[in-house]
């Protein structure tokens, strides 16, 4: 079945002239990701692409409901996640992934499937240091671990594993939301995935 969906995938990319890829935004809590994100899914529907963007707490809620913050389960998310993105991206979609994914095994076990599939997987390593993200605070995650009601929050006393050599690495405190958005774009076309 998987042969008979790349052999139709490839025959409609042929002939619609269509690539699809994944985009896997890592990052801290608060980085950007998300924001950055939606900016892009703006810009590359401006131009007439397909784009999905798989948010995390919407996954959580609806694919990985059950599933707690354990590095088992953080892990089991990760590659749920991933399933789907590449799914959709082998199918002509542009999907755009702002998930913290803290586990480099996690992301690389992700990029692996890409690759065993012949899929495009671009990472975008969301490098906003944590002092600023917990400034951003966009969810009050930060406030509630300072104040004791949470534990486990990526990067404060949970690990979060920075990507050695990701494909892009964006420090979003230094540039704004379209300038970050337009790194990225710029990354895709110089591969030739727009």
């Amino acid at each position: 079945m998987r042969a008979a969906r790349l052999m139709t995938h490839e025959h409609t990319s042929r002939e619609n002239d269509v690539t699809g890829a994944t985009v896997w935004l890592t990052g801290l809590p608060s980085a950007g990701k998300t924001t950055i994100a939606h900016e892009l899914a703006a810009l590359l529907r401006a131009e007439g692409k397909r784009v999905e963007l798989l948010d995390g707490d919407e996954i959580r809620e609806f694919l990985s409901a059950g599933l707690g913050f354990s590095r088992e389960d953080r892990h089991v998310n990760v590659q749920r996640i991933g399933f789907v993105a590449e799914l959709l991206a082998s199918n002509g979609v542009l999907v755009l992934v702002p998930v913290i994914a803290p586990y480099a095994d996690s992301r690389d076990a992700v990029r692996k499937r890409h690759q065993q599939e012949g899929t495009a997987y671009v990472e975008v390593h969301v490098a906003t240091p944590v002092e600023v993200c917990s400034v951003r605070d966009v969810k009050g995650l930060y406030a509630k671990q300072a104040a004791g009601e949470i534990s486990g929050l990526t990067g404060v006393d949970d690990p979060y594993e920075e990507p050695a050599s990701p494909d892009l690495r964006i420090e979003s405190q230094n540039q704004t939301v379209r300038e970050s958005a337009g790194t990225v774009h710029a990354l895709l076309a110089e591969r030739g995935l727009l």
